[in-house]
């Protein structure tokens, strides 16, 4: 038979869990590693103006790719508030009937960094408008144009040529007249659009901890082809620091206003540093993604954390028994004590674990004396593995060791059954079978609360659910394996020994 499909199989459950799990980090923020801090900024814009009236003021809002917008909120008492987008452009607009004398307006954003610095925007061709120069000047912007189109080969060389002459005026004399007429950014622009460049003026904030009062300066984006570039004029350079925030890229104004006059925009801004996972969850609410595991109740949040461990434990039995040929008493029993330990930490649970077994083997050997039925026997032991774990737990309290109540975490089911089949064990093979599955059994436990109590294997078993396809992947592909285990090979030793 043809195992095509299952290599299909497996394949498919590896690709769609590693997907997921990629999309899980690079859509919804999750981050790889658990403990990873998230910087996020905090910029207040405070607007004053002199109101006499009925007043309308919109103020542009942040729009800028390589920042997320997490929150926002605004401080207007007695003022009507709309938050409305218009071609990419949000803004902000505050109104009321009567307002007297000065007035202040707040908005603030709470924003997370994420590195897409591309300005790509199809949606938006940029116009190049008619420039008519000052008499007197029209020769010198001339000059510089025909000297930066020289020096270049498309329109960013030719933006990066005239923002490197206007950021250095004393080598241009013809750059240095125009830079008495116009400020760096408007100049840039006006330049750009006399050469039929498609350019605008966008403002940005530089954002430094703690400052406040600060002003947008104006950037120049260059348009060629589909791509967007931003050139700061008062440096020359090319591109922008990760502490540039894009603040109105779209429209025409930073802020319209009516019914008011002397009018002022400030900013204060505050970097902060939070759980990136935190981040990531208040982000993924904000889109309205209903079918996120942390949209429940934290109680079930809770229990399937526990849950989602246990295809952990899984993989590690199948692989301790499949490849490495540790005998157990019982296929997963491991894996439920290992759930036990992680409840009442692991020398506590060992100890427990053995002093219950221990007792429970004493009296089940006097049960077989009385050759009861199993369903009867497996009862009693039932119960009787309930009444040596209240035992202990009140023995442990009164002698102050308040770690041996964790006992109680123990399944009494399973532990009734690992009693039991130790029992039948020692009766049909003798003590040495009991201590090589009893040992095993205990060393697979280990070995698996090892795993699976592990802050990083936590984190991804509930954040990253792909890992689980890709451990039904791995287990069936460990299923398919009929060589020799690796405690087997022991049996060859004489032959090894002969050569």
């Amino acid at each position: 038979m043809s195992k095509k499909p299952f290599y299909l199989l497996i394949f498919l459950l590896f690709a769609s869990g590693l997907s997921y799990n990629i999309y899980r980090h690079h859509t919804d923020g999750i981050p790889l590693f658990p403990g990873s801090v998230q910087t996020t900024w905090t910029v207040e814009a405070r607007v004053t103006y002199t109101a006499s009236g009925a007043v309308e003021a919109s103020l542009a809002l942040p729009s800028d790719p390589a920042f997320t917008l997490l929150s926002e909120s605004a401080a207007s008492p007695g003022y009507g508030l709309a938050m409305t987008e218009e071609a990419g452009a949000r803004r902000a607009t505050w109104t009321t009937r009567d307002a007297q004398g000065r007035q202040e307006l707040y908005y603030t954003a709470n924003l997370v960094p994420n590195a897409n610095y591309k300005l790509n925007d199809r949606s938006e061709t940029m116009t190049v408008p008619n420039v008519v120069w000052d008499e007197g000047l029209d020769t010198a912007a001339t000059a510089v144009i025909e000297k930066a189109w020289e020096q270049s080969a498309n329109n960013r060389s030719f933006a990066r040529q005239l923002a490197q002459m206007v950021a250095n005026p004393d080598q241009q004399q013809n750059v240095a007249l125009l830079l008495g007429r116009y400020e760096s950014g408007p100049l840039l622009n006006r330049l750009l659009h006399s050469a039929k460049v498609p350019s605008k003026l966008v403002y940005a904030l530089n954002l430094e901890d703690g400052r406040r009062r600060q002003q947008l300066q104006p950037w120049v984006e260059v348009q060629e082809g589909d791509k967007s570039y931003l050139f700061n004029p008062r440096t020359g350079a090319e591109g922008r620091d990760d502490n540039v925030l894009l603040w109105q890229r779209h429209g025409n104004s930073v802020l319209d206003l009516s019914g008011g006059s002397n009018s002022n925009v400030t900013f204060s801004m505050i970097e902060d540093s939070r759980p990136a996972l935190a981040t990531a969850i208040d982000m993924m609410a904000g889109h309205g993604r209903g079918l996120s595991l942390y949209n429940l109740p934290l109680e079930e949040q809770s229990l399937l954390r526990g849950l989602f461990l246990i295809p952990i434990g899984v993989l590690v039995v199948v692989f301790l028994r499949v490849l490495i040929g540790l005998k157990t008493s019982g296929t997963f029993m491991p894996v439920l004590i290992a759930l036990a330990f992680i409840q009442t930490k692991l020398l506590t649970g060992l100890i427990g674990f053995l002093l219950i077994v221990a007792c429970g083997l004493v009296i089940r050997s006097y049960l077989s004396n009385l050759n009861l039925l199993l369903i009867s026997r497996i009862s009693a032991v039932v119960i009787l593995v309930l009444g040596i774990i209240a035992g202990f737990t009140l023995l442990a309290f009164n002698l102050g060791l308040t770690e041996g109540l964790t006992i109680t975490f123990f399944p009494m089911i399973i532990l009734a059954w690992t009693i039991e089949r130790m029992s039948i064990l020692w009766e049909e093979e003798g003590p040495k079978e009991v201590m090589i599955q009893g040992g095993g059994s205990l060393l697979v436990a280990v070995i698996t609360y090892l795993a699976m109590d592990n802050d990083l294997v936590r984190h991804w078993a509930f954040n990253f659910l792909g890992i689980h396809l890709i451990i039904v992947a791995c287990i069936l592909l460990m299923g398919q394996y009929t060589g020799y285990r690796l405690l087997e090979l022991r049996r060859f030793r004489p032959l090894a020994e002969d050569k």
